[in-house]
């Protein structure tokens, strides 16, 4: 436990600060996993639209060091590669 009143104060913030990231993580996770089901059920439209709103919620999350920029870059060219993959499939 801290001891210090800068101690106590930092001990919030941080821990304010961790819902916050962990709740934009879990916003991120869930999308993905709706664009992949969304993929292997053949709903490339509703894929696409998913893909936008992944690409927002990824560039947030590294503009504010959530997640690490080249991250969210990878994530975003393999939603657009694997919706891509499928749509030349059909």
């Amino acid at each position: 436990m801290p001891n210090s009143q800068s101690a106590k104060k930092e001990l919030r913030k941080t821990k304010i600060r961790t819902t916050r990231n962990s709740t934009q993580k879990k916003k991120i996770k869930d999308t993905l996993k709706k664009i992949t089901k969304a993929i292997q059920s053949d709903k490339l439209d509703e894929a696409r639209a998913l893909a936008q709103e992944a690409a927002t919620l990824l560039d947030k999350a590294a503009k504010s060091n959530i997640i690490h920029k080249n991250k969210a870059a990878r994530k975003k060219s393999r939603i657009q590669k694997a919706i891509a993959q499928k749509a030349a499939k059909k």
